[in-house]
């Protein structure tokens, strides 16, 4: 697996930007199939940065209600990237 394919985007909501200033911590929508092993390894390589921790998690998705039709969302993994003291991603910084 790619390591472009590994990560498909980053996860921005105020919680995920406390996390950014406070643990140094960056969120990402990640393949399903993918392990924290391989997260990192494709966080490294793609960002240039040292990664300290990978926590990872499947979210479900929400069902919705559109009139009398019901949908659902897509179900996700959540992958939570704790970079090494010092390190940053400029991705996120708005630089």
């Amino acid at each position: 697996m790619n390591q472009h394919d590994i990560i498909k985007r980053p996860v921005n909501t105020e919680k995920t930007t406390i996390q950014k200033e406070v643990a140094n911590q960056v969120t990402f929508e990640v393949d399903p199939k993918a392990n924290r092993i391989e997260i990192g390894k494709a966080v490294e390589a793609v960002f240039n940065v040292k990664v300290s921790g990978v926590s990872t998690m499947q979210v479900k998705g929400k069902i919705k209600r559109r009139g009398r039709t019901l949908g659902k969302r897509k179900d996700w993994k959540k992958a939570i990237v704790t970079l090494m003291p010092g390190e940053r991603i400029e991705f996120f910084d708005g630089v």
